[in-house]
């Protein structure tokens, strides 16, 4: 087998490898680019975008132990753009000593919604109530324990809105009896092992990008201000409109989860503010976030630049803003609007190189500095 390459820093010309061919791996290359690295994509799907701004590019399944070796011996580091890598394709790549940030314990944690939400709580920190659901029994369970109104999410692999239902009175009304609706709600995430989390009086949700470097250095991000649409991230904005004593409580929190993760790289940390500026945790994702986007924009330093000068091991850079800005994600056939936004006074259009607008896909972004 080749021998895996795996330099503590990575100097300039040196190749980072990236699991993963979406947008946020094509914004990552991006980024490397300016430092003077090269990005190799591996992703098993046709027509990633990331392959188009990278200087290799390998189409083939996470579960491939050739291709990925190839694809390690080929690299100075390993890092991924989204958080369902395979944990098997993380351990395969430790067992022949790749050098993988953040590591498989990030990514062990994030995969299930239990699993994180447990981690959350062994670290003092507070998330809406919660309860593991495994079927129909302990789903109702989890209803005389958590209450109603409530969500109900797989455990793995939702996203944007994906693999949830809620559980309201008003759902009761609808199939005429709680048995019937927990029934309904169970079938419709598939029958799959979930959790059931009550909702939370919660006045805004707001997001904190963090890195974390090879020697423990942690900087962030100011805190975003996010708005949904159906599940999926429409709008972030900068300043949030939260007190100082509330922005400093998420970004201790978000410095915990990266000190106890032995983090390397960006991580993004979802939280809900509730009325007085207590926090509650909603989520993590061990990648770089939609909601750092802005930071391409209004930062010297993007959270994409950050990452990769995290995982290469550089110093990290400020992560402070120069500009105010609102990001707004261009969903579907928002993307057809592009020459008008192309025309806008201080916008910046990014688009992703997608060939066909779903309804729900994410085709670009723009941010309006203000």
């Amino acid at each position: 087998m080749t021998s895996v390459r795996h330099p503590e820093i990575v100097d300039p010309n040196g190749v980072i490898g990236i699991l993963g061919g979406g947008q946020l791996g094509r914004m990552l290359a991006m980024a490397a680019a300016r430092l003077g690295l090269r990005c190799h994509i591996y992703c098993p799907d046709d027509l990633f975008p990331a392959a188009d701004v990278a200087a290799a590019a390998t189409k083939a399944d996470y579960t491939d132990q050739n291709a990925l070796a190839a694809f390690a011996a080929s690299v100075d580091v390993i890092t991924y753009e989204f958080e369902n890598v395979p944990a098997e394709t993380v351990a395969f790549l430790n067992s022949i000593d790749a050098r993988v940030r953040p590591g498989a314990l990030a990514l062990e944690k994030a995969q299930d919604r239990l699993v994180e939400k447990e981690f959350i709580k062994s670290l003092g920190a507070v998330t809406a109530p919660f309860h593991g659901v495994d079927d129909l029994a302990s789903l109702d369970a989890g209803l005389k324990k958590v209450g109603r109104p409530a969500i109900l999410k797989t455990r793995r692999l939702g996203y944007d809105g994906k693999g949830q239902t809620r559980l309201t009175d008003a759902d009761i009304d609808l199939h005429g009896a709680f048995e019937k609706a927990i029934e309904y709600a169970w079938a419709e995430i598939g029958a799959a092992p979930s959790i059931l989390e009550g909702f939370v009086p919660f006045e805004r949700e707001i997001s904190v990008i963090g890195a974390r470097s090879v020697n423990g250095d942690i900087c962030l991000y100011d805190p975003t201000e996010n708005n949904h649409v159906h599940g999926i991230l429409k709008t972030s904005s900068v300043p949030a409109a939260i007190s100082s004593a509330t922005a400093k409580k998420a970004c201790a929190a978000t410095s915990e989860i990266l000190t106890a993760l032995n983090y390397i790289g960006v991580i993004g940390v979802e939280f809900f503010v509730l009325q007085g500026g207590d926090v509650l945790i909603n989520e993590f994702a061990p990648r770089v976030h939609n909601s750092g986007h802005w930071t391409l924009d209004a930062c010297a330093v993007s959270q994409f630049e950050q990452h990769i000068r995290a995982v290469a091991g550089w110093p990290l850079g400020d992560p402070g803003r120069h500009s105010d800005a609102v990001m707004e994600n261009l969903i579907g056939d928002d993307v057809h609007s592009w020459r008008a936004l192309a025309d806008e006074q201080n916008t910046c259009l990014h688009l992703y190189g997608k060939r066909d607008a779903r309804p729900g896909r994410k085709m670009g972004h723009v941010t309006r500095l203000k």
